[in-house]
């Protein structure tokens, strides 16, 4: 009877042990998103396996309700009040091609804006990941007919030829930080001649821009903006410099052709 009521002790605390361990896992369970997406298990796995994730209404994301043009839908992305922005990652949760941007703001306001194709209503995410190694996460739903990742861009039919990589952009101060006249904001906005094609549209292989970087007039890094497949062509790009002068563009393609532009206030 002894030996009975031992094993039954332990068998109890067997189970009590599990129930703590069960609790303590729900406790640390990754929150739930409030865009309630069908794919967002897999974003999670794919960009942030391992890493602190937290849903955060500092990170905005505009974008149109409905996409009028899935080749062409415009997004900002931009999180006042987040502090020690180290990289900034746009994603689209159900395109086929589900990373859009990544931009490491070395001297830039944590934001941007762009525009990209969308193959089909999807969530359209930022991902902030500040210096403690936490993403912070915002975004929006974007209705859309779709086809945009899928579809020929107008520059596969070689109206591009003879013009890809051509660059041209304007800058002009909007301010400084605390109205001291110290640390200037500049915007900088930069047009790209390029195709970006997916690769997904028949018997048209991908052909992208997929990386840009951005200086000073002293050569010092202000951005580097890494671009994939999704963006739109012909991209345009806006962003806030910590910057009151000229900037230098450097890019390339996945091609290896290199451009460069220099714009001035």
């Amino acid at each position: 009877m002894n030996s009975q009521r031992s094993e039954w002790r332990r068998l109890g605390a067997g189970i009590a042990a599990g129930f703590v361990v069960c609790s303590l896992a729900a406790a640390e369970s990754p929150p739930s998103d409030p865009l309630n997406s069908p794919g967002w298990g897999v974003v999670r796995e794919r960009f942030f396996k391992g890493s602190e994730v937290r849903f955060d209404d500092r990170v905005v994301v505009l974008a149109p309700k409905n996409a009028e043009d899935p080749l062409d839908v415009p997004v900002t992305v931009s999180a006042a009040g987040l502090d020690d922005v180290q990289s900034i990652v746009v994603i689209a949760d159900l395109n086929p091609i589900q990373k859009i941007l990544e931009l490491r703001p070395v001297r830039a306001l944590p934001g941007l804006s762009f525009r990209f194709k969308v193959e089909q209503s999807t969530p359209i995410r930022a991902a902030m990941r500040t210096a403690d190694g936490v993403w912070h996460v915002g975004g929006v739903w974007l209705s859309a007919a779709g086809g945009g990742c899928t579809s020929p861009s107008g520059a596969s039919r070689g109206l591009w030829r003879g013009e890809v990589g051509e660059m041209n952009g304007r800058l002009w101060l909007r301010g400084s930080d605390a109205g001291t006249g110290a640390n200037q904001i500049e915007r900088l906005r930069l047009r790209i001649v390029h195709p970006m094609d997916t690769g997904l549209a028949s018997g048209i292989p991908a052909f992208y821009m997929d990386h840009l970087v951005i200086r000073d007039g002293a050569g010092a890094i202000l951005a580097v903006l890494d671009t994939y497949e999704p963006i739109a062509e012909n991209p345009v790009v806006s962003l806030d410099l910590h910057n009151g002068g000229p900037v230098h563009v450097e890019g390339h393609d996945i091609q290896g052709n290199t451009f460069t532009a220099d714009v001035r206030p």
